[in-house]
């Protein structure tokens, strides 16, 4: 996919403007659209990314870099991006969509041509779409749904026993979709995963964006901060100011533990993980004041797996796995387990893949006839934590990969259709 970017929105409005405004856009979303929403929540994070990164290292400055670790607002800007790429991805699926009404497609090439997925950068495209033609669905159908695959990792689908493996959940996927017409078939396919991408990003935004907008405004008041101060003093709804002492405690204790704490249900059990969030501020004052870069970089990182956590176990997995499935949707669960082997991101200049990490860890089933990164899915909270923290650890080893910021996306296809 050939993403254009506009003009990027500037970081030097006055403090806290930005990321106020994308939260009160968020709580009224309906009015925007969600690549609207991505835009503004991508840049409210680039403007927390740099006030958050100039505590930890003075010299930071907008639009500048730093060698010191990123904490997890360096790493939400591309997050968020990543989300933005499948909605252009959606977008360009429901393209292919309203053109075949017009006109039905009368070969796979053609459905794609429409929507200029064409020529060797679109290969992998073109290839899960065939495969989906084999399978039995109609070309219009099969380029819409291979479309919604654009900005993902193709090359996984190099793997024969991936490509066979995600063509047919596909095809699953379409089978179960709620509606008779072919093309209403997959239209709910592209609905399921636009929204799936669009909530879990407000969710995490309006959460953890929101409370670190809180976090800054409050330290700019509070005079001299120490993290006894924020222990004692911050205060989020919903936290337990006893349990973020305890987990602030522990971290200090702990931050050097090979491997990294992380199984924080069996270490906190009963706790409110919005705690966590607080114990994360706290721990970035004490990595600020840190004697060594070594003991900086640990307590960073334990502050990043408290926030991560918090923000894929309560906000993201409620949207990813809902307890009640919406009659006009198919399975999130299912479809998210069917993209679960092309995810990729781009942190800045360096890419993260779930392939990656699939094919880094022992084979789940044993099984030589299926690829490890089809045995995962995003959807189920261990597969995704288990692949972000992997992620956490290849960044740390670029730490100024991840200062090249994402700018903001405009969809190809909008203007062709009137928007």
């Amino acid at each position: 996919m050939h993403l254009t970017p506009s003009r990027p929105i500037p970081l030097g409005l006055p403090r806290a403007l930005l990321v106020t405004s994308v939260l009160l856009a968020s709580t009224s979303h309906a009015q925007t659209t969600p690549l609207e929403d991505n835009n503004r929540i991508t840049a409210g994070y680039i403007e927390l990314a740099y006030e958050v990164g100039g505590l930890l290292d003075p010299t930071l400055s907008p639009g500048g870099t730093s060698a010191v670790r990123p904490n997890w607002f360096v790493f939400a800007p591309h997050a968020s991006r990543t989300g933005g790429e499948g909605l252009l991805g959606a977008s360009l699926a429901r393209s292919v969509i309203r053109a075949a009404r017009g006109q039905p497609s009368l070969s796979l090439q053609q459905a794609l041509g429409r929507v200029g997925l064409t020529g060797t950068l679109h290969l992998s495209v073109q290839q899960l779409g065939l495969q989906l033609v084999l399978s039995g669905l109609p070309f219009d159908v099969a380029a819409s749904l291979a479309s919604l695959t654009t900005a993902l990792n193709g090359a996984a689908l190099l793997d024969a026993r991936t490509l066979l493996t995600t063509t047919a959940r596909f095809a699953a996927l379409y089978a179960s979709a709620p509606g008779v017409l072919p093309l209403d078939k997959a239209e709910r396919i592209v609905d399921t995963l636009e929204r799936t991408l669009n909530e879990s990003n407000l969710a995490i935004f309006t959460d953890i964006g929101g409370s670190g907008r809180l976090y800054m405004d409050w330290r700019a008041g509070a005079g001299v901060v120490t993290p006894e101060r924020v222990l004692t003093e911050f205060t989020l709804v919903g936290a337990v100011p006893t349990q973020s002492r305890q987990a602030y405690d522990y971290a200090l204790a702990h931050a050097f533990d090979t491997p990294r704490p992380f199984e924080f249900d069996t270490l906190f059990p009963g706790m409110h993980w919005k705690s966590l969030l607080v114990a994360a501020f706290a721990l970035y004052e004490e990595a600020r004041m840190a004697p060594t870069p070594a003991a900086r970089d640990a307590l960073i990182a334990m502050g990043n797996n408290y926030i991560a956590w918090r923000e894929q176990h309560d906000m993201a997995q409620p949207v990813f796995s809902p307890a009640v499935q919406r009659p006009d949707e198919v399975s999130r669960v299912e479809l998210l387990r069917a993209i679960t082997p092309l995810l990729s991101t781009d942190f800045g200049t360096m890419t993260w893949t779930y392939a990656d990490f699939a094919y880094s860890r022992p084979d789940r089933d044993g099984n030589p006839l299926t690829s490890p990164p089809t045995e995962y899915n995003w959807a189920l909270f261990w597969d995704r934590w288990t692949g972000i923290l992997f992620a956490f650890d290849a960044a740390y080893l670029q730490p100024t990969a991840l200062w090249v910021m994402p700018e903001p996306l405009v969809d190809p296809t909008a203007a062709a259709n009137g928007g």
